[in-house]
């Protein structure tokens, strides 16, 4: 994914990718970071240089030899050291390389994280709305095909979004991807033409809108499934099949 970023981009991801040698990786070719804080390090905004309250920039260190997944080449590449930021808004710490605070402040970073939070909703709508949670081909080859076109539905329905609200100066981002699928599968189902008749249904699409939900917060959850899990040999388990057939 390192080769989809270009200079003066800015990566935004949660804790597990915030460590060393990534961001120098990326600080290398111009791009940005803001990353929350990993668990495993140990943050103290009594060292480095203040910026502000709980706003600081401190210099990270490697490690003292290179690690197992990295050859003592590779290791060599990186600099000893580099300068990050690390702010606090929240009970939350984030850490960036856009170490100006007069150009970007704590606040403006804490609000440009939470767009992280569209990562989980296009992910939750790929599994749920287009059914890509459960992929149903036996073979790795049909399955990634079948990737393919979930991705393809999912980018069709994300340009019907775009296209409703090209007039009505609304965000995409305010119009929910069920209710577009829902619109765009009556108008079909109607014997409608979503070529000929598209700004009529562009209007329906528009129309409905998500609620805002500023600094959401969901607990994550899995529900359990409508089947028991498997603690048989599967042999062993057809024949139970053939005998008695299904529970």
């Amino acid at each position: 994914m390192l080769k989809g970023f270009c200079p003066g981009d800015v990566m935004l991801a949660d804790a597990l990718y915030c460590n060393y040698f990534l961001i120098a990786t990326l600080m290398r070719t111009g791009v940005g970071v803001l990353f929350e804080q990993n668990g495993r390090r140990i943050t103290d905004f009594h060292r480095g240089q203040s910026l502000g309250t709980r706003d600081r920039t401190v210099r990270w260190r490697t490690l003292a030899a290179s690690p197992e997944w990295m050859t003592p080449e590779q290791y060599a590449a990186f600099f000893n050291e580099r300068m990050v930021r690390e702010v606090r808004v929240d009970h939350q710490v984030h850490v960036t390389t856009l170490v100006d605070h007069r150009k970007v402040s704590k606040y403006a970073l804490s609000e440009s994280y939470t767009q992280r939070w569209n990562v989980e909703l296009d992910r939750c709508n790929l599994n749920t709305t287009t059914g890509m949670g459960v992929l149903s081909c036996q073979k790795p080859q049909m399955n990634e095909k079948q990737l393919w076109v979930h991705l393809l539905a999912y980018n069709a329905i994300r340009l019907r979004k775009a296209q409703a609200t090209s007039n009505t100066g609304v965000n995409p981002r305010e119009l929910s991807i069920k209710h577009t699928v829902q619109r765009r599968t009556e108008w079909v189902a109607r014997g409608l033409s979503a070529t000929r008749d598209c700004g009529r249904l562009f209007t329906l699409i528009a129309q409905c809108k998500v609620s805002n939900r500023p600094a959401r917060v969901e607990p994550r959850k899995r529900r359990p499934r409508p089947y028991l899990s498997l603690k048989i040999p599967r042999a062993q388990a057809r024949r139970k099949i053939e005998r008695h057939g299904h529970a």
